[in-house]
């Protein structure tokens, strides 16, 4: 079922808003289940991530890493000469990433396991009941709110009244504009102020707050603030935008003090909200005005109904969506397992270097009253690091519980710091005691060496 103009009721076992990453997998896991699930998706299924997020922008981020690869060249493998093309970035976005935006075989995914699927804008109308495109479902078990999140727009005088880009444009975009104004110092913001520069475009970034990823530990910010101003990028922390206007094809950003910036293009990354606008949620006994929607450890939003991913306000990441998608599905058929845990939530900015995180930055550690001990150790310092030399850019924080003596919190940034962020989120999930830590062997010569280095600073 793709779609009805019919007015009349239908039931179901479970009726699923937004068939983003989070609401594909809960539908899903049900259909398999042989639950009678209706998925409903007024855009793509799928979501923001494949189609104009994690997967396209890690797509331009890897090409521009190759020629920041190829551009470390000299003074160490010999001569080379790099030219920029983004057409080929453009290319495997449309084709390899989206299908040219096209959601077919995500929907033929979904299908295929026994669920039915409506395009079109669902409103609830009551407990249970969901009217999409003038036809009424009743939901036997109840439904799952899974509409994830829209651009946060500051209320900057004129934004509103210009041409500017958000996420989905600055990744769908055929080539490199020449001058790019990104307004927004966050993990997006970042990413691709990075990724287009090395293409060639002349980038000015824009943050509000006193240093770029606010959310992560200022050293990190200062990391990787350092690394984009060196490969060119103009970035202007603790500067607030006042005005915008669009004249002759320029964007003219007007900044506190009078300053003016000037860029072909204008991205707008200044983080997301939870789209719960026209869903009708009050209807469950919710607050449509809220920012988030408050659930408990299993999902549960209000009788008979379920919210998982973005809405909830547990972070925009794909991986947290399809964590409480699988917790919610368990609820629904009634399978036994643990509550949700945030504990260890993991995240990733996908810069060069990569600034990997989990659990509780030093800051917030201390806000909710831990006794804090810190470690610190840089990558360069690590016999890796020293060899890798040029991008070699990193380090290892750890946040520890002075009292329990266990970590609550670290950050991996460096090459691959991703990567070597998941042995610090099973230290911080288990709690593992750091006198384990400290007596465990760490192969040698890697990045993650430089964990044994932060354990040492830890004291």
């Amino acid at each position: 079922m793709t779609g009805s103009g019919h007015t009349g009721t239908d039931t179901v076992d479970v009726v699923v808003i937004g068939m983003g990453v989070g609401g594909e997998h809960v539908a899903g896991r049900l259909a398999e289940a042989g639950l009678a699930v209706l998925g409903v998706e007024a855009e793509l299924v799928g979501g923001e991530c494949p189609y104009w997020a994690c997967v396209p922008s890690k797509m331009m981020i890897r090409a521009g890493n190759l020629l920041a690869e190829a551009r470390r060249v000299p003074g160490m493998a010999g001569r080379a000469e790099v030219t920029a093309d983004f057409a080929p970035v453009a290319a495997r976005i449309r084709d390899e990433a989206t299908a040219d935006w096209d959601d077919a075989a995500a929907v033929e995914r979904f299908t295929g396991k026994g669920g039915r699927f409506l395009r079109g804008r669902a409103r609830l109308t009551g407990p249970r009941r969901v009217e999409v495109e003038g036809r009424t479902y009743t939901a036997r078990r109840g439904v799952v709110l899974a509409t994830g999140s829209r651009p946060r727009v500051p209320p900057v005088p004129g934004l509103a009244d210009v041409p500017y880009w958000t996420n989905r444009d600055a990744v769908s975009a055929k080539e490199a504009p020449p001058s790019l104004l990104v307004l927004g110092g966050g993990p997006i913001g970042a990413e691709l102020a990075q990724a287009y520069a090395r293409f060639g475009t002349a980038v000015t970034l824009v943050e509000a707050a006193d240093r770029l990823l606010s959310a992560e530990e200022p050293e990190a910010a200062e990391l990787v603030a350092g690394v984009l101003g060196r490969e060119g990028v103009d970035v202007r922390a603790g500067a607030r935008a006042t005005a915008v206007r669009h004249e002759g094809g320029e964007f003219r950003l007007t900044l506190e003090g009078g300053e003016e910036l000037t860029g072909r293009r204008l991205l707008v990354a200044t983080g997301r909200r939870a789209a719960l606008s026209g869903l009708g949620v009050e209807h469950l006994g919710l607050d449509p005005d809220a920012s988030a929607v408050e659930v408990d450890g299993r999902m549960r939003a209000a009788d008979a109904a379920w919210a998982v991913g973005d809405v909830t306000g547990h972070g925009a990441f794909t991986h947290v969506a399809m964590y409480q998608g699988e917790l919610a599905a368990r609820d629904i058929l009634g399978d036994p397992g643990p509550d949700a845990d945030y504990r260890a939530l993991p995240r990733v900015t996908f810069t060069d270097p990569e600034v990997g995180a989990v659990g509780l930055t030093e800051e917030a550690a201390r806000e909710r009253g831990v006794r804090v001990r810190t470690g610190l150790a840089r990558v360069p310092s690590s016999t890796r690091g020293w060899i890798h030399k040029a991008g070699n850019e990193g380090l290892v924080k750890l946040v520890a519980d002075a009292d329990r003596d266990v970590l609550v919190g670290a950050t991996s940034a460096g090459p691959m710091g991703g990567e070597v962020l998941y042995g610090l989120a099973v230290a911080v999930h288990a709690e593992v005691p750091l006198p384990r830590l400290r007596h465990m062997m760490y192969a040698y010569p890697t990045f993650h060496r430089t964990v044994e280095q932060a354990l040492q600073d830890l004291g």
